[in-house]
Parts: C-alpha cells; sequence; structure tokens
C-alpha cells in the first residue's frame, strides 16, 4: 500500500514511519522540515515540504496514495490545527481520493455512544475544562470526519509514554480501557494495523496498553 503520513518527525509519527516501512509499505511523507526525517530512512520515503493545511501541499501529498495515516500532535500555536488540516484533506480526498483516512486523537474527547468509566469521566472533564482552544480542537476534527462520507478512524490513546513497543493492547469502540497509558510505539503499530485491516471504519477507537496484572 502506498500511505500518505502527516507527522512523520514526531514522536509518535517516526514510530509510524518505521513500522510502515518494515511492513513493505511505500511512504509519502509531508513535513515543514526535510532535515528532520530520520537520516536511515529518508530515502525510503518521497517527502513533500510544506504546511499540513496547504491544499497544494496536501494534494503532491495524496497523490497516487491508498490511505492517510496523520500523526500530527497538538501545538499552542496552532490551537486548531486539526481541524483546519482536517477540513483541507477531506476537500482533496472528496474530490481526488484516497478515501481511507486513520488520525490520532485523545481520550479526553468525548463521542456518541461512549462507556467510559468513573476514573475516565473525571479525567475527560478536567481536560475538557482547563485545556483551552487546543482540547477544543479534538472534537471539531471529529465533527469534520463524521460528516465527511469518508472511511475514517480517529484513535483516542491515553497518556503517551517513550519505550520499545511491548505488542500488549486493549482496545474498545466506546468502552474505557483498563490501563491510563500506552506507548508510542504500540500506538504507531495500531494506526498501522486499522489503516492495513480496515477495522474502527467511522469510529473513535480507545487504545492502551494492557494493564499489568
Amino acid at each position: 500500500m502506498k500511505i500518505a503520513l502527516l507527522g512523520a518527525t514526531g514522536r509518535t509519527g517516526r514510530h509510524v514511519l518505521t513500522t510502515a516501512l518494515e511492513r513493505g509499505h511505500g511512504i509519502t511523507v509531508l513535513v515543514r522540515d526535510a532535515d528532520r526525517l530520520p537520516k536511515a530512512v529518508a530515502d525510503d520515503v518521497t517527502t513533500v515540504v510544506g504546511d499540513s493545511t496547504d491544499p497544494s501541499a496536501l494534494t503532491a501529498l495524496l497523490a497516487d496514495t491508498q490511505g492517510v495515516i496523520s500523526a500530527l500532535g497538538p501545538t499552542s500555536k496552532e490551537p486548531d490545527l486539526h481541524a483546519n488540516t482536517a477540513r483541507e484533506l477531506v476537500a482533496i480526498m472528496r474530490a481526488s481520493g484516497p478515501n481511507r483516512f486513520v488520525g490520532v486523537s485523545g481520550a479526553g474527547m468525548n463521542v456518541p455512544g461512549d462507556q467510559k468509566s468513573r476514573r475516565d469521566r473525571i479525567i475527560s472533564w478536567l481536560i475538557n475544562t482547563v485545556g483551552g482552544d487546543v482540547v477544543k480542537d479534538k472534537p471539531a476534527e471529529y465533527n469534520i470526519w463524521a460528516a465527511s462520507g469518508m472511511d475514517w478512524t480517529l484513535v483516542r490513546p491515553p497518556r503517551l509514554m517513550d519505550g520499545p513497543a511491548t505488542g500488549r493492547l486493549e482496545h474498545h469502540a466506546h468502552r474505557s480501557p483498563s490501563s491510563t497509558q500506552i506507548t508510542r510505539a504500540d500506538l504507531a503499530t495500531f494506526l498501522v494495523d486499522i489503516l492495513e485491516n480496515a477495522t474502527y471504519v467511522s469510529a473513535a477507537p480507545f487504545v492502551a496498553n494492557e494493564k499489568a496484572q
């Protein structure tokens, strides 16, 4: 599969990049600074330099691809980055494809049908109360994808941790996982898995590392 990847130079995006390459996928990345790409894989990808809200850069990124993964992280400098990116992506995908999108949201976001634990309801309330404009970006992005008609998935991880992949994941469409953390490497694996397998289409699943017994 040829995959378009946003956020390839971030702490999660680097894991997505290496995981997808190890599985034999072709990758086109959109970066603001090509020098930030890991040198070990820079020659193995097609690079588009630009901004994730620039239609011309996104058009070049999506050309001849079969799926999109976004590992863009939140930033206080651009509190509406994810909604603006989603809006531009949807317009281009409707016009020329691809149809499949997988992105990273956050466990604090609430969607219809959720069955969050009391712990996670409290955490979500705190995040949405004190998180400011960056937190508001997540439901705005969700609403855009939910109305898009695309085959989209927005993954909701809890606290992201550095460290190697464990291979031990718990994921549910609406029910809170037992753990409150996940390694970025495991999150990357999950993102590539659901793109390959077309699972959780039109859904915002929770994913976390399995809680230690």
